[in-house]
């Protein structure tokens, strides 16, 4: 997590450790579909670095964090879950007819860790180390 003095805003910062098989194919992949495919529901890629040995990738900051996190609490009502996966599915859509565009995306690892909600309960799909494109 980090902000920017300037604009006050915060970022979340994710590191990638080829230990854990994250290693350039994922990190090129996920700046590819982020740099092209911008939409409410996909979490913004706002910058990246590799440099002497570090992979870093800069996204806008979900301050709600992931669903799977959220599931079992009470406190979440059936509105917002409706919701979550109503802009879940919205992020996918987009994905697999982009406006526009000859590519599409599939992102072969959905699950609850992989949408992360906003200060606004808005969900985004994040994650795209694992995605494939092709034609539309």
């Amino acid at each position: 997590l980090s902000h920017s003095n300037r604009s006050k805003n915060m970022f979340a910062i994710k590191r990638l450790d080829p230990k854990y098989g994250q290693g350039d194919a994922e990190f090129y992949k996920e700046i590819r579909t982020l740099c092209c495919f911008r939409h409410e529901n996909l979490i913004s890629l706002r910058g990246f670095c590799k440099e002497e040995g570090e992979t870093i990738l800069v996204y806008e900051y979900a301050s709600r964090g992931s669903l799977d996190r959220l599931l079992s609490d009470v406190t979440l009502t059936w509105t917002q879950r409706i919701k979550i996966c109503l802009d879940a599915a919205k992020g996918l859509s987009f994905l697999h007819d982009p406006n526009g565009t000859q590519q599409r995306v599939l992102h072969c690892d959905l699950k609850s860790a992989n949408i992360l909600l906003d200060n606004n309960m808005t969900a985004k799909v994040s994650d795209f180390g694992l995605s494939k494109m092709g034609p539309a």
